[in-house]
């Protein structure tokens, strides 16, 4: 059994999965994410996740930054403490056995390509995972370019996280179509810069499409992540098998 976990802006959830077919094998538990989001609180909730369901060999974790040869090379949505912290010696230490960490939108990614949205699509294929943040993965022919940060674009003078993000939607109160025309103008620019094929877009805004996919109007293909919130369990699952 692999256990994915997902550390989030608000919350941290996790599931075993079932990597041959990219489901999850049991309701996945939640518990918020902690505050102050330090290195110390993160870990501790990780492994109350992981406790939830047992016996495991392996864990593959997401983690809100760029990660590299398992180390935090940002921290754009968690404590600062997490900076040139060796996150994957840290978590596998905390769950007491092999953790394998990446950016939470690669593991989105690469589960929608696997099994999702993305499966069998050829050509260039970006994933925006819509949240606290704006998070992205890159994909040409199916393999990932790992660690791209579309979402510190700047729109406007600003990172585009700052003006099109779920949660900016919430806390400036835009209604779906104000917040469309702000996805829109976003889309247009990460269009503009690598002309992909193909748009998928993820996060929890996936589960409402209803309300938004119809009023934006760009030129690649748009379509909503299939594995919608679990994307990110399944793929960190997925990088943990290996």
């Amino acid at each position: 059994m692999i256990i994915g976990i997902d550390i989030g802006g608000s919350g941290i959830k996790g599931a075993p999965v079932d990597v041959s077919t990219g489901t999850l094998s049991a309701e996945r538990y939640r518990v918020e994410t902690p505050s102050p989001a330090n290195v110390t609180n993160i870990t501790t909730a990780v492994r109350q996740v992981v406790e939830r369901f047992g016996a495991t060999d392996r864990v593959g974790v997401t983690f809100p930054g760029v990660v590299v040869g398992g180390v935090a090379k940002t921290a754009a949505n968690v404590d600062i403490s997490w900076l040139e912290a060796p996150v994957a010696k840290l978590l596998s230490a905390a769950v007491d056995r092999p953790a394998t960490v990446l950016n939470d939108a690669d593991a989105a990614g690469i589960a929608e390509i696997t099994f999702g949205a993305g499966k069998g699509k050829s050509g260039v294929v970006v994933l925006l995972t819509f949240g606290t943040g704006i998070g992205s993965a890159v994909f040409l022919d199916g393999r990932l370019l790992p660690n791209t940060e579309l979402g510190h674009l700047e729109i406007r003078g600003k990172d585009a996280e700052e003006r099109a993000s779920d949660r900016i939607r919430e806390t400036k109160e835009l209604d779906w179509s104000q917040w469309a025309l702000r996805l829109e103008e976003y889309l247009r620019h990460v269009e503009r810069l690598i002309q992909p094929d193909l748009i998928v877009i993820g996060g929890g805004v996936s589960k409402k499409r209803d309300k938004y996919l119809h009023l934006i109007d760009v030129r690649t293909p748009v379509v909503t992540a299939s594995l919608q919130n679990n994307a990110g369990i399944i793929g960190a699952a997925i990088a943990a098998a290996g």
